[in-house]
């Protein structure tokens, strides 16, 4: 079977072209249903053969609090009567990643062993902003293993200045 990569990309980039004029809202939308069918319990129902499409569109479309445009209920609907239901967290990955290349943008996860809220989080991404040459979108993550220091992931960049990587380098310097 293809990998979800494969076959997420051609939505993805499909919608990317059909809403170049708001990617924000159509980001919004598309994250939003991404996270209703990453639930476990949806993915099952979907997979039931006693289950039909429209059902499952219905149960969708009903879990939202707001009302989804026009674009994403028949986006949604796409998806759905193709059987796709369970790639629509990678397409919405893969949405974004287009949608932050198109604006020179990246991704950036910073793993903490303690909480970073802000200024001292828009002080950090500052300095990570010139340390990797582009605009980020931060998140953070708890990681208590850290011990302390923080580890960034930009794409397949990582910054490691945590205390866990030092003594790591400690150990390995230490039995060479």
């Amino acid at each position: 079977m293809a990998e979800l990569a494969t076959i997420a990309r051609p939505y993805a980039e499909a919608l990317f072209k059909a809403s170049s004029s708001d990617l924000a809202a159509t980001a919004a939308w598309v994250e939003a249903l991404a996270a209703i069918a990453a639930n476990p319990q949806l993915q099952q129902f979907a997979g039931n053969p006693n289950s039909s499409s429209q059902q499952v569109f219905d149960v969708i479309t009903g879990v939202g609090n707001s009302a989804l445009p026009a674009e994403a209920k028949n986006f949604l609907r796409t998806v759905i009567d193709n059987g796709r239901l369970s790639v629509l967290p990678e397409i919405a990955a893969q949405f974004r990643a287009l949608k932050n290349a198109q604006s020179g943008t990246s991704e950036a996860v910073i793993q903490s062993a303690f909480p970073i809220e802000g200024s001292i989080l828009n002080d950090v991404k500052a300095v990570l902003e010139k340390r990797f040459g582009r605009k980020l979108e931060v998140s953070v993550e708890i990681a208590p293993e850290l011990i302390g220091g923080i580890r960034v992931v930009v794409g397949d960049e990582v910054l490691d200045t945590s205390v866990k990587a030092r003594l790591e380098q400690m150990k390995v310097a230490l039995t060479a």
